[in-house]
């Protein structure tokens, strides 16, 4: 699969792909592994990939882990719960991280740091060293924000949205492999002579041990930037180090990472809930054994191959007719008729209707959140971490509070907490109406009338001190390399001056 961005490229002898003023990819090259920038791209998306299967390796086996644990309903969706809670300031630390010391350093760490966790799952004896384990395995879901960061670090405007939607959609889909894999390796190990009890402890040493090799590939073969690491270019002079609090403030104070987080806590945050819920679903309520229940929630999961990365990809093709404006409405209409989706998920009643809607619903809600982060790229240059962050950590809080409120106990039954939580998609997905770049508009107004162009937008992170020193010069080539997103339809004529709003 190749992709091209409008913005004309050019071919550097420093790079296999053509590039962009600022040496990001302007074409997206899905089967080269061309240094730096699709390598980048393959070590992030599969170190995610190995994230997630970690972090859901237990709900496909919970049937036996119950049994063993004596795990009763709340103990199971506290432990839910508390694999997906963990990553929410997780993520928004890895994003300053990434701003900070670049993504290889950031993602490789927290690899390493979580992979313990995911070793110590298989000596849990109790429903509370139960939940601990995948309290701490979920931290590595941070990982995902560092793969959005580097994307959009290594692929230009036009093309950054299909980059962000395969690497992003890529890693998901070890959410559904999981449900395969787990299984399987449970069943090879049990028929090998281990007991039931032992078969699955032992499971949990194949991901922990790939999760944490994948450390190590990245910090042997990955670089941060297509110019190299973050530490050679701040020693070279040719990065400024930033200041946490600059990067930080800038990122808190932009009012449309917080909508998206929002947002996306209604996307991938019901993604991660129905993860933890739909083999255990399809198990009890059809009466299915463990395996076809495994094959049947992994479809969710699985859709993630086509789904996000679909969902990134229309964003870059609508952007080249419609721009930002065109991104936005796309993100709305997908994302709504994903909660609708999910409202007719609770209320069938047969196996066959429910696995048909279960994988409609998997492309539109998987869809939505490759569109998401065909928006994040934009909302800052100098803050582009703390966005990222912000928006990732968004998805884990809406994962949890809609296991809270939904799926904790048995307040509700799973098809009743399903419907209801598909009436929440389409409510929280409405503030996407609010989001408005003054220099290229929002979903029902065109941009605004004192003709701000993208350099003022972005260059108005850094202060006169800093613009003096040059700091900002990222931000002026990430600005002219973005004015593809004002689309074909807009005749607003721009000044070219510097002048820096207040505000923006």
């Amino acid at each position: 699969m190749e992709v091209e961005g409008s913005v004309m490229g050019t071919q550097s002898p420093k790079f296999a792909l053509p590039v962009d003023s600022d040496h990001k990819a302007t074409e997206f090259r899905l089967f080269s592994i061309a240094k730096p920038h699709m390598r980048a791209f393959h070590l992030s998306w599969f170190s995610f990939f190995l994230c997630f299967v970690s972090s859901f390796a237990a709900p496909p086996l919970i049937p036996i882990i119950r049994d063993n644990l004596n795990l009763t309903a709340t103990d199971i969706g506290n432990a839910g719960i508390a694999s997906v809670s963990g990553a929410v300031f997780a993520r928004i630390a890895m994003g300053t991280a990434c701003d900070l010391f670049g993504p290889r350093l950031a993602s490789a760490s927290l690899i390493l740091l979580t992979a313990p966790a995911v070793f110590f799952t298989s000596i849990a004896s109790s429903p509370i060293s139960f939940l601990l384990v995948r309290f701490f395995t979920g931290f590595s879901l941070a990982t995902f924000v560092s793969t959005q960061f580097w994307m959009s670090s290594m692929f230009s405007p036009p093309v950054v949205g299909t980059a962000n939607g395969v690497a992003g959609g890529w890693g998901n889909l070890g959410g559904g492999a999981t449900q395969l894999i787990m299984p399987l390796v449970f069943d090879v190990i049990k028929n090998i002579g281990a007991a039931k009890f032992t078969a699955w402890r032992i499971a949990f040493f194949i991901p922990a041990l790939f999760q944490a090799l994948s450390a190590f590939l990245i910090l042997i073969f990955g670089e941060d930037m297509p110019d190299g690491n973050f530490h050679g270019l701040q020693k070279s002079g040719e990065k400024p180090k930033d200041k946490f609090s600059s990067v930080f403030y800038h990122g808190v104070t932009n009012y449309r990472g917080w909508i998206l987080a929002l947002t996306y806590g209604y996307c991938f945050g019901v993604e991660l809930a129905v993860d933890n819920i739909i083999a255990e679903y399809f198990y009890d309520r059809f009466n299915l054994n463990l395996h076809t229940a495994g094959i049947i929630a992994a479809t969710f999961g699985l859709a993630n191959i086509v789904s996000r990365p679909g969902g990134g990809i229309l964003s870059d093709v609508v952007a080249k007719r419609f721009g930002m404006r065109g991104r936005l409405w796309t993100l709305w209409i997908v994302q709504t008729f994903g909660g609708v989706l999910c409202v007719i998920l609770g209320q069938v009643n047969s196996l066959t209707a429910s696995i048909a809607v279960m994988i409609l619903f998997s492309f539109f809600v998987q869809g939505a959140c490759g569109l998401t982060f065909g928006v994040v790229p934009f909302v800052s240059r100098r803050s582009l971490g703390v966005i990222s962050g912000m928006t990732g950590g968004g998805g884990n809080v809406g994962a949890v509070l809609t296991q809270l409120i939904f799926f904790k106990g048995s307040k509700y039954s799973k098809e009743t907490g399903i419907t209801l939580m598909g009436i929440m998609i389409i409510c929280c997905t409405l503030p996407m109406t609010l989001i408005y770049f003054p220099q290229w508009g929002g979903m029902f107004s065109g941009p605004s009338e004192k003709k701000l162009t993208e350099e003022d937008y972005y260059v108005s992170e850094w202060s006169s001190k800093e613009k003096d020193k040059g700091f900002h010069q990222a931000s002026v080539k990430f600005a002219e390399n973005s004015r593809s997103e004002r689309g074909k339809h807009d005749s607003v004529t721009r000044p070219s001056d510097e002048t820096s709003p207040p505000h923006v």
